[in-house]
């Protein structure tokens, strides 16, 4: 039998390669642009996923089977086109919550204590100079954190604010019911009011997309940090430099933005009162490695014909048995 062939849109960590290639042919893509992806997709059977996919890749995806996102987000990936075509989509979830969540707490304490700043002017100036930024950084424990989106992600962060800083911890979703016991749920207008920090890790879908405009921020509690770890067209980007270049927020912490890679030119560069980082808060090492075996293991399920761990169109099954049979392969298990 011959053996499948797996596209890596980007580089994976080596041992997400090495379960990869005890069954599969692995084929790194030399460039993530739409052509490229279009040209390669036609001659594999699974890919998966760290760049956009074009809408259209799977008009020209004859052999595959199946397709996993290399993180969390679906964005990139033409969902509703895949399951027209018959593919099955997965992803998974919660394997970098825990470096998602350091990172915005990591970022929180860079903003109060003001260490980026303090560590700028040492090296440009003096111990005297750079120290007396220091009389103006405060603590996190008693502030306020907002958490929109508390999924796995969003639950972790707030446990380690609410246990390791005494800090409380306001939630707003969908369903402020399924919240953990150390989250208040409230609505996302009392969450801006009271929150000195606001925290995006929510999905990117038509509710969100500029969730965060001109009005909602110019609701945030004055001097408050926004935090954006989820996607960048949540955040009116615009609004949001007005309101940074006007001192109505203290600062902002982006992972995330409306194009990416972040232009030169852009306004954010020259602020002073954002800290930036190019859609890294999920990358360690051992995110990573977790990221690309899980992923890995869920597109050989896929491919041997059985339901993946983390199915995100389950409703495909049918349609994917009878695109099995027509590519002649043995049936999938129902």
């Amino acid at each position: 039998m011959t053996r499948p062939k797996i596209l890596l849109t980007n580089p994976i960590d080596p041992a997400g390669v090495r379960v990869l290639e005890q069954s599969a042919d692995v084929l790194l893509a030399p460039k993530s642009d739409a052509d490229t992806l279009r040209r390669l997709a036609a001659d594999v059977d699974g890919i998966i996923v760290r760049a956009q996919l074009p809408g259209d890749i799977f008009d020209h995806a004859h052999r595959l089977c199946g397709v996993v996102r290399h993180g969390v987000g679906m964005d990139m990936i033409p969902v509703e086109a895949a399951t027209a075509h018959g593919i099955p989509v997965a992803n998974v979830p919660g394997v970098n919550a825990e470096a998602v969540a350091e990172y915005c707490v990591s970022g929180m304490l860079l903003v109060v204590r003001r260490m980026h700043l303090i560590d700028r002017d040492l090296r440009a100036t003096d111990w005297d100079e750079s120290r007396r930024i220091a009389d103006r950084a405060t603590e996190l424990a008693g502030r306020t954190v907002g958490v929109i989106g508390v999924g796995s992600v969003g639950t972790r962060i707030a446990e380690i604010c609410h246990r390791g800083f005494c800090m409380r911890v306001l939630g707003h979703q969908r369903r402020l019911d399924a919240l953990p016991a150390f989250v208040e749920g409230v609505s996302l207008d009392a969450l801006l009011g009271e929150s000195d920090f606001v925290v995006l890790a929510c999905p990117l879908t038509d509710e969100t997309r500029n969730l965060i405009d001109a009005q909602r921020l110019a609701r945030m509690k004055p001097g408050a940090c926004l935090i954006n770890v989820a996607r960048g067209p949540i955040v009116d980007e615009e609004a949001l430099v007005r309101a940074l270049r006007e001192q109505r927020l203290g600062g902002a912490v982006l992972d995330v933005f409306a194009n990416q890679p972040l232009p030169r030119d852009h306004p954010l560069l020259g602020m002073d009162n954002v800290i930036l980082t190019p859609h890294a808060a999920g990358i360690t090492t051992e995110s990573m490695r977790q990221m690309s075996e899980s992923a890995a293991r869920d597109l050989l399920r896929i491919i041997a014909g059985e339901r993946p761990v983390n199915f995100v169109n389950p409703r495909v099954w049918g349609a994917y048995i009878a695109r099995r049979r027509t590519l002649g392969l043995e049936a999938a298990h129902a």
